[in-house]
């Protein structure tokens, strides 16, 4: 997601209510704050639209929305890090602006479009995501807006149907080709879980991880993600390319989750080399969730470390989507006694790497990030300790 959005430490439920009643003939009892979390992808890149596995955990780095109902068909939302503002009517009578207020308004056309009733309200929005580094700040935005709008009605719908219509907001009116891991995380996720995700049936089952022991560390590039909406797309009509040629013999393929890697081999002269590449990482990588969730739950962390190995050689060399600021935070990582998985995690070109790291190990991590990335990339990493979370909410007082 582009745009100015709130990095904060620490977010507070009571403080943004105060924040929003100072500027509001509103009290504050009657300000509710919904929250939707982002989330770190532990394993299965770009396999989401391509109706296959996905890995993630939603994450305690999260938005937030202070919500002051009016009697206005129109919701007017104000940024707390610089008191930018904007609005959309409900339903939204215009096309996307191309920033951030994009996301509230395309959440509002889908609800609509579902035939959903949605309520204006006037929003101060906060957030502790990174912006652009792959942790779904888009995702938790539009999951966050969803609950804004709805109102009382938010809880009593299904939360995949939930996640289902952000996407399609993300698809048909930001202009994202996205799949449904993003939405589907922030709304479904799980405080001390992984969600093993069916990308083409919406069947999922969570996944516990070792976190006595362990902890999920993301580390931020802080570099300009070269991955624009256009280079994204592009990825998935590639895949559809192969898809095509491979249907055209297998009448049986609808994507590449039908295709195994001895039906790709078998007619991979039909496809394009850069198809071919693109096909060879999706197939795998569907193979590599399943694998690594296994692995997860009979506790062998040592396969866990090598599926992630191969997924990020994979997303490097055969998608094409790592850069060398994520293969150096890798290569750091890979050579930090204590940590015992790393891998690129979102849709690359910058952004971040995801680790799985014993507790104790954590500061021997921080040291080799400071020492070595900074040195070589001229600039800090982004050092964020996180704990899986629970899905969108009413957030908490206090």
């Amino acid at each position: 997601m582009t745009g100015q959005l709130i990095p904060a430490t620490a977010l507070d439920a009571d403080a943004l209510r105060a924040a929003l009643a100072a500027a509001e003939p509103v009290l504050e009892s009657g300000i509710e704050v919904v929250r939707a979390p982002g989330r770190v992808n532990l394993i299965g890149e770009h396999t989401d639209y391509n109706q296959g596995f996905v890995l993630p955990a939603a994450i305690n780095l999260e938005t937030w929305i202070a919500v002051a109902r009016t009697d206005r068909q129109r919701a007017d939302v104000t940024l707390a890090a610089d008191g930018q503002r904007a609005a959309v009517d409900l339903p939204p009578n215009e096309r996307r602006r191309g920033s951030w207020i994009d996301y509230v308004a395309g959440v509002a056309w889908s609800l609509n479009e579902a035939g959903l009733p949605v309520s204006g309200f006037r929003g101060l929005l906060a957030s502790t995501l990174p912006i652009s580094a792959g942790l779904s700040s888009s995702a938790a935005l539009e999951l966050a807006s969803a609950w804004a709008l709805l109102g009382d009605t938010a809880p009593t719908v299904d939360r995949t149907q939930l996640a289902r219509l952000a996407q399609r907001a993300e698809n048909e009116y930001v202009g994202v080709r996205c799949g449904l891991m993003d939405q589907f995380a922030s709304a479904q996720g799980r405080p001390d879980a992984a969600l093993l995700l069916d990308c083409r049936s919406g069947e999922f089952r969570t996944v516990r991880l070792p976190l006595d022991e362990f902890v999920l560390v993301v580390l931020d590039t802080r570099s300009a993600r070269r991955l624009a909406a256009s280079d994204y797309n592009r990825r998935r009509t590639e895949c559809e390319a192969a898809v095509a040629a491979l249907a055209a013999v297998e009448p049986s393929v609808r994507s590449l989750r039908d295709v195994s890697r001895p039906l790709l081999e078998r007619h991979a002269d039909r496809l394009e080399p850069v198809a071919l590449r693109r096909a060879r990482h999706v197939v795998d990588e569907n193979q590599r969730v399943l694998e690594t969730a296994a692995a997860l739950e009979a506790g062998d962390l040592a396969a866990v470390g090598r599926l992630f190995a191969a997924s990020h050689r994979s997303l490097r060399d055969l998608y094409e989507v790592s850069s060398p600021e994520l293969d150096a935070l890798v290569e750091i990582a890979a050579a930090t006694p204590g940590v015992v998985a790393s891998r690129m995690t979102g849709a690359g070109f910058g952004g971040c790497t995801v680790n799985l790291v014993r507790r104790d190990a954590v500061p021997a991590l921080a040291l080799a990030v400071s020492d070595r990335y900074s040195a070589w990339a001229g600039r800090d990493a982004g050092f964020h300790v996180v704990e899986p979370a629970a899905g969108v909410s009413r957030a908490p007082s206090g």
